[in-house]
């Protein structure tokens, strides 16, 4: 495991690309100006000693220096040592609706990235809080096991789209009994799931929620995402709509936010609703849920010892910068011998 503790530095390896242009530039200026004054081959009478691999060869030399002396600024550290620690907290399981009707975009940008930026939010007021990721549709799909690597909770979020589950439709009590599978503690109660979802497809399929809830000590928290005087689901390719998807008699379907259902699925397992077109709202209801919860210990495993590495990173841009000073424009016997940039045939020329 590593850190970059100043990833700022990083920028000030944009005159990188700076130093090579004004170097080609150089070179340009430098040969046409000759040209005003002698050919080539007197040139070549006049300099005998003259290397075109030595500018080349400082330039790399220059350029591996400024890097080297730049990530020393950044300071790479390496955990050196792996330990065991104690946190408090909630496991928190994040159930995403990605079925057709979450492309809909009666909601900036799209029910979808609207659900990716709630959850998003809510992982960055988390503290030592355990979080989990479920995608479902037609079936429910495993995306992120429970985890405190919030980095890890957000890279996945963002990898989340409508294609990834091939069968459509809402399968609310396959994401609850996966999501069962998540908690490792079986005496563990305090436990919560979210749902993000439009609600839609819910209908039908919410008996019994209370009860399988209760068995594994869940606690559901519904937010509902779309409007409801709804819109239509765009047909896209290379992110360009093409159509909207239409019904059997090739009328446009409107898809609409069922608030009732998700409502009904979160008072029968003891949970909240919350709208989710506002998202301060949102997070500022899911931590006052979350406060109120009470936290159980667990082990985590984290990287300890950090040990800078900055300084094998200076020895050599150090290193680099003194060798710079040694390389004189003058060829070598060796560098003649290697004959690098044809020197030879055009000195005879």
């Amino acid at each position: 495991m590593y850190v970059l503790e100043e990833k700022t530095y990083f920028w000030l390896l944009l005159v990188l690309p700076i130093i090579v242009l004004l170097f080609l530039f150089l070179i340009f200026w430098k040969r046409r100006t000759q040209k005003k004054f002698a050919d080539s081959g007197l040139l070549n009478y006049l300099s005998p000693n003259r290397s075109t691999f030595k500018p080349v060869l400082k330039l790399i030399v220059i350029l591996l220096a400024i890097a080297s002396l730049v990530v020393a600024l950044v300071n790479p550290k390496i955990g050196t040592k792996m330990e065991t620690v104690k946190r408090e907290g909630v496991d928190i399981v994040f159930a995403i609706d990605v079925s057709k009707s979450m492309e809909a975009e009666d909601i900036a940008p799209s029910r979808l990235e609207k659900s990716k930026q709630l959850v998003t939010q809510i992982l960055n007021n988390l503290g030592s809080d355990r979080v989990g990721i479920i995608a479902y549709a037609g079936s429910a799909f495993p995306q992120l096991p429970i985890t405190t690597d919030y980095a890890a909770a957000k890279m996945f979020l963002q990898s989340l789209n409508t294609d990834m589950i091939s069968s459509q439709g809402t399968a609310i009590r396959d994401a609850i009994d996966l999501a069962t599978t998540y908690y490792d503690d079986e005496d563990q109660t305090n436990r919560v799931l979210f749902i993000i979802s439009d609600g839609e497809d819910h209908e039908g399929n919410i008996e019994g929620i209370s009860e399988e809830a209760a068995k594994a000590g869940i606690k559901i928290i519904t937010i509902g995402v779309g409007t409801e005087k709804g819109g239509p689901i765009p047909i896209k390719r290379n992110g360009i709509v093409q159509n909207y998807k239409k019904d059997n008699a090739g009328e446009t379907v409107i898809t609409k936010l069922n608030p009732e259902t998700l409502q009904e699925i979160a008072s029968e397992a003891n949970g909240e609703y919350i709208p989710g077109n506002v998202t301060a709202e949102v997070t500022d209801e899911v931590q006052d849920i979350l406060q109120n919860i009470e936290k159980t210990e667990f082990e985590a495993k984290q990287f300890a010892d950090f040990e800078s590495h900055f300084q094998w990173f200076l020895g050599l841009g150090l290193f680099l910068l003194f060798l710079d000073l040694f390389l004189l424009e003058r060829s070598t016997a060796w560098i003649q011998k290697l004959n690098l940039f044809n020197e030879r045939k055009k000195k005879e020329e």
